[in-house]
């Protein structure tokens, strides 16, 4: 594990709305994160869309009736080495206009891999 993860590693959650965009494209900004991620060689990225949240303009955000949404939160959540994510923190900080990138010590337990089996 220590070869794919090295310490001291690193969580790193990236807060934003579902609605924020990125570029000309107007591409949504978490896919925009996740791809730049994942072409950086980053570990891994999972996005998790929230049911209701707020932030620090202390503004509710929630899914609507008939579904329709108000802006509701996205948190993207990273783990790494911090040898390999310090280093995107500037990127990220450009691309993230409202939001937040908090990063934390973590402490990977178990990482199970596809076609292995824990015994």
């Amino acid at each position: 594990m220590s070869e794919l993860l090295p310490p001291p590693v690193k969580l790193m959650l990236i807060f934003l709305d579902e609605t924020d965009t990125w570029g000309e494209s107007r591409t949504p900004l978490y896919e925009a994160i996740v791809e730049s991620l994942l072409q950086a060689g980053v570990s891994g990225a999972t996005v998790i869309h929230g049911v209701m949240g707020f932030g620090v303009g202390r503004l509710l955000h929630r899914k609507r009736l008939f579904g329709v949404t108000d802006e509701r939160p996205v948190v993207i959540v990273v783990v790494d080495s911090e040898a390999r994510l310090r280093p995107l923190l500037p990127k990220l900080r450009s691309m993230v206009a409202e939001g937040l990138i908090f990063l934390t010590d973590g402490e990977v337990v178990h990482l199970g891999r596809q076609g292995v089996r824990a015994e």
